[in-house]
C-alpha cells in the first residue's frame, strides 16, 4: 500500500496499543471476538503479536467461553472464508476439496470438528468452525506452531437442530446428520484423503458427538496420526491437576494416594475419557488396573451407573459398578454418602449441579475435598468459584473448565485452578510434529500429563495451586513436547532420528528455538509524496 495512504505520523504511534484499545472498547464478548477475527484477517502478524502478549485477556474471547457464543451465532456473524469446509455432498471427491487448501504442502496440524457437540451447546452443524479456528490459535500462541502450517476444518454433515435448518442464513447443508454406514464411509474417505493431501499432518478431532468421538478415535488411532482432545487432552490435563490436588488433599487427611476415590458427574466422551486417563494416577500409585478401575464411580442423568442397567451405552460399561445391588441411586448427595469420594468431578454440562448440600457433603467426608467442575462454558459450569469457597469455608481444592477470578474470603485471597486443555494439547501437537510420530500413543498422553504436573514453580507450589500460571504457557508446552518426543522415541514411533542424538538440554533448547514468533513489528517512517 502506498505510504500516502497512511496518516503522516502513523509510524510514530503504537498501533499495537491502538488495536488493544479498540478491542477493549467493545462491551460484549462476541463483539470483541468479531473485532479480533477481523484483525486476524487484516494483519495476522499483529493479531498474534497481541495474542501472545495478552493471552490471559484474549484466550477467553478466542476460546471458551466466548467461542461458544461465536459458534451459536456463526451463520450470522460470518465475514469471510477462514477455514475449510468438507461437506457430505463432497463424498466421492473429498481429496479434490482438500487439495484446494492454499500451501497444503506446509500443513502440519489440523483441528477437525463436525459441529455435533460443541462445548456442551449441542449440535451446531456448520456453525462449529470457530472451535477449530480458536483451537489452532491456541496451538500458535501456546506452542509456537507456525500459522501457515495449521488447517482448520469443519465437516458439514448436516444438523439435527431444527432451528438451524429453519434459519434462512444458516451456512451449512440442510439435512439430518448421516448415520451408520453413510457416516463411516464419509469418514474413511476423509481420513484417507487427509493422508494423501497432507502426508505429514497431525489430525486432532474436536467436539464430535460422544459415540462418534470414541468410535473414530479407536477406528483411526493406529492407522493415522490422530488424537482426540476431548477424550485424551481433557483426560491428560485433569490427570495432571488431580495429581497435584491429591497431594494437597492427602497432606491434610493423611490418606495414601492409592486410597483416593473419584466420583464423576457426567459419563459422556469427556467424562469417560477423563476417567480412563485418571486410571494412571492409581496405577502409578501401585494399584493394578482392576484395582484402579474400582476407585472410580460414574453418574449420568439416570443416577449411579451400574452394570445391571438395561440399555447401557457401550462407552459407559467400562466403569459401570458391579458391586452395588440396592435401589437405584439418583440423588447426588445420597450417592456421595454411599461412595464416600475424596474427589468430585463434573463433566455434565448441568449448571449449578454442585449445590451447597453437595459441597457440604464433600466437606463432611474430607478435610480438603477435591471439587473440579469442568463443564464449559461458565454458563454450564456445575459450580462457581465464589460459592465453592464460601460453602467450604476455603477448604475446597478447586479447578474448573472455564476461567474464574480470585476470590477473597475471611481476609484470604484464593486463586482458582483452571483445567484448561491449553496446558496439554499444544505440547502434544508440537512434540508429535517435531518427532514425526506415526501415532499418538496413550503413553505419550500420560507422559504429557506428568510433565505438566511437574512443571510447577516453587512459588506456585507455595500458593497451593494445582496448575501452573498460564503466562508461562510456552515454557510449559516445551516441557510437554519434550516428554512426548522422548516417549515416542521409547516406543519407536518417531521418524526424526536426529532428535535421538540430542542430550536432554539440547532437545529442550531446540524445541524452544522451533517455536514461531510473529515477525518484529516495524512501523517505519516514510516520505509522503
Amino acid at each position: 500500500m502506498s505510504p500516502a495512504r497512511f496518516p503522516p505520523h502513523f509510524a510514530k504511534t503504537d498501533h499495537r496499543q491502538r488495536s488493544l484499545e479498540q478491542m477493549r472498547s467493545k462491551q460484549l464478548g462476541l463483539e470483541k471476538y468479531i473485532y479480533l477475527n477481523g484483525l486476524k484477517g487484516r494483519d495476522s502478524d499483529l493479531f498474534y503479536d497481541i495474542l501472545i502478549e495478552n493471552m490471559q485477556e484474549m484466550i477467553p474471547i478466542l476460546y471458551t467461553p466466548t467461542v461458544g457464543e461465536a459458534c451459536v451465532n456463526y451463520s450470522h456473524i460470518w465475514r469471510r472464508p477462514e477455514g475449510l469446509y468438507v461437506s457430505i455432498e463432497d463424498k466421492g471427491h473429498i481429496r479434490d476439496v482438500l487439495a484446494t487448501w492454499p500451501n497444503f504442502n506446509d500443513g502440519r496440524i489440523a483441528v477437525v470438528t463436525d459441529g455435533s457437540r460443541i462445548l456442551g451447546l449441542g449440535d451446531l452443524g456448520a456453525n462449529g468452525l470457530p472451535i477449530s479456528l480458536g483451537k489452532l490459535d491456541l496451538y500458535i500462541a501456546g506452542a509456537g506452531i507456525k500459522p501457515s502450517s495449521t488447517v482448520p476444518i469443519c465437516l458439514d454433515l448436516g444438523t439435527n437442530t431444527q432451528r438451524y435448518l429453519d434459519d434462512p442464513l444458516y451456512i451449512g447443508v440442510r439435512r439430518p446428520r448421516p448415520l451408520g454406514p453413510e457416516m463411516d464411509e464419509f469418514m474413511d474417505e476423509f481420513m484417507e484423503a487427509m493422508k494423501e493431501v497432507f502426508p505429514t499432518l497431525l489430525v486432532q478431532f474436536e467436539d464430535f458427538s460422544t459415540d462418534n468421538a470414541f468410535k473414530y478415535l479407536e477406528r483411526y488411532r493406529n492407522k493415522y496420526r490422530v488424537f482426540n482432545d476431548d477424550i485424551q487432552g481433557t483426560g491428560s490435563v485433569i490427570l495432571s491437576g488431580f495429581t497435584n490436588a491429591a497431594r494437597l488433599s492427602s497432606a491434610a487427611s493423611g490418606l495414601p494416594a492409592s486410597d483416593h476415590k473419584i466420583l464423576f458427574l457426567g459419563a459422556g466422551s469427556a467424562g469417560i475419557g477423563v476417567a480412563k486417563q485418571l486410571l494412571s494416577f492409581f496405577t502409578l500409585s501401585g494399584l493394578s488396573p482392576e484395582e484402579a478401575r474400582s476407585r472410580i464411580y460414574t453418574v449420568d442423568s439416570r443416577g449411579l451407573v451400574t452394570a445391571d442397567r438395561k440399555g447401557l451405552q457401550e462407552h459407559k460399561k467400562f466403569f459401570a459398578r458391579t458391586d452395588y445391588d440396592g435401589p437405584v441411586l439418583t440423588d447426588l448427595v445420597e450417592i456421595i454418602n454411599y461412595v464416600k469420594p475424596t474427589a468430585l468431578l463434573g463433566l455434565s454440562t448441568i449448571r449449578n449441579a454442585f449445590t451447597e448440600k453437595v459441597v457440604k457433603a464433600m466437606c463432611a467426608l474430607n478435610p480438603r475435598p477435591i471439587i473440579f467442575p469442568l463443564s464449559n462454558p461458565v454458563a454450564l459450569s456445575e459450580l462457581d468459584y465464589q460459592e465453592a469457597i464460601e460453602w467450604s469455608n476455603g477448604k475446597v481444592i478447586f479447578a474448573s473448565g472455564s476461567p474464574y477470578k480470585p476470590v477473597s474470603h475471611n481476609g484470604v485471597v484464593y486463586e482458582p485452578g483452571q483445567g484448561n486443555n491449553m496446558y496439554i494439547f499444544p505440547g502434544i501437537g508440537f512434540g508429535s510434529i517435531l518427532s514425526r510420530t506415526r501415532h499418538v500413543s496413550d503413553a505419550m498422553v500420560e507422559q504429557a500429563a506428568i510433565a505438566l504436573a511437574n512443571s510447577m514453580t516453587e512459588d506456585e507450589k507455595a500458593a497451593e495451586l494445582v496448575y501452573p500460571r498460564l503466562e508461562r504457557i510456552r515454557d510449559i508446552s516445551a516441557r510437554v513436547a519434550f516428554a512426548v518426543i522422548r516417549q515416542a522415541q521409547k516406543e519407536k514411533l518417531d521418524q526424526n532420528p536426529y532428535l535421538r542424538t540430542l542430550p536432554d538440554a539440547d532437545l529442550l533448547g531446540l524445541i524452544h528455538d522451533k517455536m514461531w514468533q510473529p515477525p518484529a513489528l516495524q512501523l517505519r517512517s516514510f516520505t509522503r509524496l
